[in-house]
């Protein structure tokens, strides 16, 4: 663990190296549901939140959300970091509402919505097991 904290230039450099899209579990969501041949789009406009997997025709949408980012409860890999504690906690709070929403929003369009997390992507039978018997069987 860390006891100095990093300056606000070292946070700066470290925070604008995080992506907001294809992210390392989200590749490897959309590496299994091709393997398991699904065709699916990408940040697919018309959609509230822009969703990271999504199947048009099936009226389904896949989150894969981040744990620190979308505030994880009970995951380890969602802490408050050390500084700026109070920027964070709201920051989290921001994330959480605005999810909230676009899941609502969503499913009030007819969307169906399956939210993975971070640390959900790592058990990769468990995965295969809620993809496919969330978009169902695949079409030939």
């Amino acid at each position: 663990m860390r006891s100095d904290p990093l300056s606000t230039e070292q946070r700066s450099r470290q925070m604008g190296k995080i992506r907001g899209r294809d992210t390392k579990p989200e590749r490897r969501v959309r590496q299994l549901l091709h393997g398991l041949g699904y065709r699916f789009r990408v940040q697919l406009k018309g959609v509230p939140g822009r969703p990271d997997i999504a199947f048009p025709g099936r009226r389904k949408v896949i989150l894969v959300h981040g744990c620190f980012w979308h505030a994880h409860a009970g995951c380890a890999r969602a802490h408050v970091p050390r500084t700026r504690p109070d920027y964070w906690i709201a920051k989290f709070e921001r994330n959480r509402a605005r999810d909230e929403r676009q899941l609502s929003e969503a499913e009030a369009l007819g969307w169906s919505v399956l939210i993975l997390w971070e640390c959900e992507v790592e058990d990769e039978a468990s995965l295969r097991r809620r993809l496919e018997e969330f978009v169902g069987p695949t079409r030939a």
